[in-house]
């Protein structure tokens, strides 16, 4: 079935439409940039029905493939292989072909952001074309009787971060996901317990963690799992979820260890996890049949958010948290196990006790009247997420994203950390926590640190057993954040090479400019107008940098990774390998 001609050429549709009509028209806001408007009805409510929409497109000057879970993965695969799923709770609908100079070919984006889309791109390799596949309602739906979803196609020849950004203005123009305000603590530097200490956790010792942490100029604390439960095992430790209660020989009494950290100046976050609901909590007998499913292995099911209970359940345990212990915000946690794990239980029960059928429709409902709740006691609360649960529908509720777990990978969390800056519009992208071997030298640990520069570092080890330099390099470069803070997060942000892991990022803003050279061959331009000083940060894991200077800088200076000053050549205009220290800095001022 021809559904309509688009900018990238005819859009057919597949699948079995049964009582649905489908109607296509199409619209330019601007050139280069088409939406096909898809308006799906039927006579009454009915499940929707699973469709396919497919086009090609020639793969001219198209070189690399991002889309916002592409990890290393950025290649152009065959058009044979796996489709890329989206959902409420797992990255978006967007997927993006460019070119090695960085421009955009190609983004396609899909309005809908709660339901699964799964989109295929790949080559045919008897054409050499881009086939796209895009799969609509490919998971159980609840009855609708009408739906829009839009395609948003943009062929402009612009950077490729700014395309992927104009598609993200675009979905936080939507009124359905328009995002959640954020305060500005939410771009503070946080401490994390969760590598430092998982599951072994104490008051008295997080108070003594906090107090050099706040020396350090970390602003909060996020205690993580292991507060409710005195179970240490990571096996049987979400067996214990549930009845979100303080563990009371790690924390006899919560609102007096809460204000000993606010004493120091720091806000106090809390984790739950969501979903879960462990065999051996005691709420576990009350909610047993109203799960989406079970993790027997580790005794502990997910709770159905359609019943109404289960929701206000959830929404009051965060209340009383809040107003009983005076936290400053939650890490709300596992919300990609709100789904079904074979059949939708509740169809067998025909939906028996759920005021909401449609399962992204009652997480939506879920999380929304949680950020609504919370806000009404606390209207600067804090709310944190991790990838991959980072997609427009999540801005609402969320003001703070989080790369996904990479402990101790460098590489990855910047990976994960620009990848979010690209889409997360003013929301705060914070780094994977932060943790290293203290048997390792300071210029390697550093590492850690200089490859999330353009994120809010969350710090996850024990102060008070860094050797001395370790500790020396933290503040130095925590001085260092805190004082670009606005630069590093809220300036102009280039970060260059995708396909090879973005082995340069540039912040910029009318005063100021920060060059992250994270590969040893990589060649950094420096074009700065006179008055305005530009910091080159040497993250290749290697002594020297090569710079191309556009003019000669007025003044040198060069820093080891301590912040001690450190001698060095002055540099002029033209190419030149320039002697920065490892982890080091040097500053150019024009």
């Amino acid at each position: 079935m021809n559904l309509i001609e688009s900018i990238p050429g005819p859009i057919e549709l597949e699948g079995e439409t049964g009582v649905w009509r489908i109607a296509a028209s199409s619209e330019t806001p601007e050139a280069g940039v088409e939406l096909i408007h898809l308006q799906f009805s039927a006579p009454e409510a009915a499940p929707p029905p699973r469709v396919t929409l497919k086009w090609s497109v020639p793969q001219l000057d198209m070189q690399s493939r991002w889309h916002p879970a592409c990890g290393f993965d950025r290649n152009i695969p065959p058009d044979w292989s796996e489709p890329v799923s989206s959902s409420l709770a797992s990255s978006l609908p967007l997927m993006q072909f460019l070119n090695l100079k960085g421009e955009n070919r190609l983004l396609i984006a899909v309005s809908d952001a709660l339901r699964q889309v799964d989109i295929l791109a790949g080559v045919d390799e008897r054409t050499n074309e881009i086939a796209f596949e895009v799969g609509l309602f490919s998971v159980p739906e609840a009855p609708l009787a009408s739906i829009e979803v839009i395609l948003r196609f943009d062929t402009r020849k612009v950077f490729y971060a700014d395309a992927i950004r104009s598609a993200m203005a675009w979905y936080a123009s939507f009124p359905e996901y328009a995002p959640a305000p954020v305060p500005e603590a939410a771009f503070d530097p946080i401490y994390s317990t969760w590598y430092s200490y998982h599951r072994e956790l104490s008051a008295p010792e997080l108070e003594a963690e906090c107090a050099l942490a706040a020396r350090a100029g970390l602003k909060g604390i996020i205690v993580d799992d292991g507060w409710q439960t005195e179970d240490a095992d990571r096996k049987w430790g979400y067996a214990f979820t549930g009845d979100w209660e303080a563990a009371k020989k790690r924390f006899p009494d919560m609102r007096a260890h809460v204000e000993k950290i606010h004493e120091l100046g720091m806000k106090y976050i809390l984790w739950f996890g969501v979903s879960t609901v462990g065999e051996l909590s005691k709420n576990y007998g009350r909610f047993k049949n109203k799960l989406l499913w079970s993790r027997t292995s580790r005794r502990v099911g997910f709770l159905d958010p359609r019943f109404p209970e289960v929701r206000e359940f959830l929404i009051s345990i965060y209340e009383k948290a809040l107003k009983e212990w005076d936290i400053d915000g939650f890490k709300l946690d596992f919300i990609d196990n709100f789904r079904f794990v074979g059949e939708d239980p509740a169809v067998e029960e025909n939906y028996a006790g759920r005021d909401i059928r449609s399962l992204p429709e009652a997480v939506d409902k879920l999380l929304s009247d949680v950020m609504a709740r919370l806000r009404a006691v606390k209207p600067e609360i804090l709310i944190e997420f991790r990838q991959r649960y980072i997609g427009p529908a999540i801005r609402k509720y969320g003001n703070m994203f989080r790369s996904a777990d990479c402990p101790a990978d460098a590489l990855t969390n910047r990976i994960h950390t620009i990848d979010l800056r690209l889409t997360s519009g003013n929301t705060a992208v914070h780094s994977d926590m932060l943790e290293w071997n203290v048997n390792d030298t300071a210029e390697n640990a550093a590492l850690q640190f200089l490859n999330i520069l353009f994120s809010v570092p969350q710090i996850s080890v024990r102060f008070a057993e860094l050797p001395e330099s370790h500790g020396r390099m933290l503040r130095f470069w925590l001085d260092f954040w805190t004082q670009h803070r606005d630069l590093l997060l809220h300036g102009e942000l280039k970060p260059y090479h995708p396909e090879l892991d973005y082995p340069l990022v540039v912040a910029e803003n009318a005063w100021e400019k920060i060059v992250a050279v994270y590969h040893a061959g990589q060649i950094a331009k420096i074009e700065c107008a006179p008055g305005k000083t530009c910091f080159v940060v040497n993250a290749a894991g290697s002594a020297g940098v090569i710079l191309d200077i556009a003019a000669t800088p007025l003044s040198t200076a060069y820093f080891d990774t301590t912040g001690a000053p450190v001698p060095g050549p002055a540099v002029g205009a033209g190419l030149a390998r320039v002697p920065v220290p490892a982890s080091g800095l040097l500053e150019l001022r024009f």
